[in-house]
């Protein structure tokens, strides 16, 4: 394997690759098939040809080169079919597909098209083995064309139009046509499986696999012309943030960075994990934030811990459209990755599934020790694009209910090997997050705020959030309800402590995995845990959800809803797909109590609630997460607050279940769902006795020694 690559270049690569692409090029000049379709693999043929001409630039090493006008042309020819105003009439577009080649035809090519934009970034990483495969795979999908209009003609069911080719497929071409482009795709990803489900892997724990790092380190930063090395869309945000950070001194940045690595190494440290033993560290980041990047990799490698990145998904195998991990930039049409999140559909089934999971085994075990010495993700998020409520198209492709449970059945045994190479024990991570520049033209003071929110008195909130554990740990329950338009009403059960004097429910949590500070949360006991959590309006991952409402009986949810779509069944199935993931419901695997008052000023001074990320919006009042407990995978290692007492919440019934059945013990999400404090009444600690201990009284802190938090709630609650 040669350095810095997944596949070793041959003679026999580059000869298949060449053939391949003279046949696609052949594609627009023949005209045999019927208009719409004769429309689509030109189409197709254009964004593999694009792909193609990139491919020989970075052969001839002179896409570094480029004049910022030549990289805006490249990016115009490569993604500008994803231009909102263009998409709706393209093939791209499976509604467009749909009205063109017919529901079954439409809906299957417009997915594999969407898979091979997919191409681009492969011809920027100089990745000849994926521009082949996927080349060879449209290819065969063209030849099923060609050979059903041969078939007609023998037959002498279509008469040749002038060109030899036929003007319409009959009904039963079309479902024929249906049946062989599916087979033909789901053996492309069944045979292909050890390059897609391993390649994740490798880049995660191999920090030899260096196509970003090297792009941070060796790249000229002072201009934007780097950006366009990526082979991802660079839109405004990505040009003005790498602006921004460029006219920052180096001391801001490396202050920034420090943040950032320092609460990864904190993390470590409060969980009593051994930093020493790890030689890698995940770096998943915006692209923009290079010289941050850059930084931060020079303060990991002083703590002896080499970078990993990866890019982000980009194929439907992968989960394209389902949230940004990896090395991301923001997405060029929301529609597009929403319309195309499901596509997997169309080839999950057990077959494929029990496949991607042999090789995701096969994989690990490869890498067994490169796995042991991972130490987990880095993670900076960034807040502030443009609010995106997703049109529902009755064209989309939806998982079947057998492919939902296929789903949970995936997910579950994905996380059980991970965990079985990189025990949750072992590892830890950080996340942080900034402003982006579309968050309005208060830009520059909101970051500068956020930096400020991020970098807060660690030890001033863990004084103030240790008074409000003592009086949650007097109880045995919680009562939370809102205010105004907001309807929750709610209970939360929690365990008992068999020593008071060195146990605890709560964990006290500031400024290390979980940037910035301000929480306090538990894992909290199911049975008990009952009532209504509703919120009038938030953003969970990319999504809007309005009047959010979900029931919960003994901890798990008994029913949901939300006023997004006109009928009731969209807006279950919304909840569904994008909360529930695909599961028939869910456990709460947290309740917290959010202490950081001066973020939610941040967000009401600048109008920007709407647009702060989970990460921050969980900090600014109580939020409930659905889903696994914040200690998955980790139940067994004991965790301790910095007053020495023990967290023992760390287990529910469900996660109880790993021993004897690990498929029903975990979710593989957690989902935190935020109760602002303007829409928040009260938490009251209920306690065996029947006193009522207050923590917050209609959205103010009244616990002793906690009244510095409501200073920034006196203009805004």
């Amino acid at each position: 394997m040669s350095d810095g690559q997944f596949f070793e270049p041959s003679e026999d690569l580059c000869e298949r690759y060449e053939l391949v692409l003279m046949r696609i090029r052949e594609i627009s000049r023949e005209g045999v098939l019927p208009e719409a379709f004769s429309e689509y693999f030109t189409e197709a043929a254009d964004l593999v040809d694009a792909s193609a001409k990139i491919y020989a630039k970075w052969e001839q090493g002179c896409l570094k080169e480029r004049s910022l006008a030549e990289c805006e042309k490249d990016q115009q020819a490569l993604y500008g079919r994803l231009a909102p105003e263009k998409y709706e009439r393209s093939f791209l577009n499976p509604a467009y597909a749909h009205s063109r080649m017919g529901e079954e035809l439409g809906g299957i090519l417009s997915f594999l098209y969407a898979d091979m934009i997919s191409m681009i970034p492969a011809a920027f990483e100089g990745r000849q083995d994926l521009l082949t495969i996927w080349c060879e795979l449209f290819t065969q999908i063209y030849g099923c064309f060609l050979t059903e209009v041969e078939y007609l003609q023998q037959e002498a069911q279509v008469a040749p139009n002038a060109r030899g080719g036929v003007d319409v497929f009959p009904e039963e071409s079309c479902r024929q046509l249906y049946r062989n482009v599916k087979d033909v795709i789901y053996w492309f990803y069944h045979d292909y499986c050890e390059i897609f489900a391993a390649e994740p892997v490798m880049s995660m724990v191999d920090p030899q696999y260096r196509f970003f790092q090297d792009l941070i380190e060796h790249a000229d930063l002072s201009d934007n012309r780097y950006l366009y090395l990526y082979g991802t869309y660079i839109g405004e945000n990505e040009k003005k943030i790498a602006e921004y950070l460029r006219g920052l001194p180096q001391e801001e940045i490396d202050a920034m960075a420090r943040t950032f690595t320092e609460g990864y190494r904190i993390g470590f440290e409060v969980t009593r994990k051994d930093i020493t033993k790890k030689r890698t560290v995940k770096i998943e980041y915006p692209i923009g934030f290079e010289r941050m990047v850059l930084s931060a990799m020079k303060q990991f490698r002083d703590m002896g811990l080499e970078v990993t990145m990866a890019r982000e998904a980009v194929t439907s195998f992968a989960g394209r459209g389902n949230g940004k991990r990896g090395c991301y930039a923001t997405a060029q049409n929301k529609q597009f990755d929403y319309d195309h999140k499901d596509d997997r559909a169309f080839y999950f089934d057990k077959s494929f599934v029990e496949r991607r999971l042999e090789v995701l085994r096969d994989t690990f075990e490869k890498h067994k020790d490169l796995a042991a010495v991972y130490g987990g993700p880095a993670v900076m998020e960034v807040f502030g694009e443009v609010p995106f409520e997703p049109v529902s198209k009755p064209e989309k492709k939806n998982y079947s209910q057998k492919q939902n449970e296929l789903n949970v059945y995936n997910a579950s045994m994905s996380g059980n090997i991970t965990n079985q190479y990189i025990p949750g024990d072992s590892y830890s991570f950080t996340i942080i997050a900034y402003p982006l520049p579309s968050i309005g033209p208060d830009f520059e003071e909101i970051f500068a705020r956020t930096v400020e929110v991020n970098t807060l008195d660690y030890h001033l909130y863990q004084r103030m959030q240790q008074k409000i554990i003592d009086v949650l740990d007097q109880g045995d329950r919680v009562h939370i309800t809102g205010r105004g338009d907001n309807h929750t009403d709610i209970t939360v059960a929690l365990h008992g402590l068999t020593d008071p004097a060195k146990e605890t429910n709560f964990e006290n949590c500031v400024a290390d995995v979980n940037i910035p500070v301000g929480e306090v949360f538990t894992s909290p006991k199911l049975e008990g845990t009952s009532g209504r959590l509703h919120v009038t309006k938030v953003y969970l991952g990319e999504f809007c959800y309005r009047d959010l409402d979900l029931t919960f009986k003994d901890g798990v949810i008994t029913s949901y809803t939300c006023s997004n779509f006109d009928s009731e069944e969209e807006n279950k199935k919304y909840i569904r797909d994008n909360v529930l993931y695909h599961h028939e419901t869910l456990p709460m695997g947290e309740f917290a109590i959010g202490t950081n008052t001066t973020a939610y000023r941040m967000a009401q001074e600048f109008g920007i609630s709407d647009k702060l990320p989970i990460l921050i919006a969980e900090k600014t009042g109580p939020h409930f997460a659905v889903g696994d407990t914040c200690y998955s995978h980790a139940e067994e290692v004991p965790m301790y607050n910095p007053d020495g007492k023990e967290i023992i919440a760390r287990e529910n019934t469900y996660s109880l279940l790993r021993s004897e059945d690990p498929s029903r013990a975990y979710f593989n999400c957690h989902t935190d769902i935020t109760i602002p404090y303007n829409e928040l009444g009260d938490i009251t600690v209920l306690t065996p006795s029947g006193e009522e201990l207050p923590i917050i009284r209609q959205g103010r802190f009244v616990v002793p020694g906690t009244e510095e938090l409501n200073a920034p709630l006196e203009h805004f609650n």
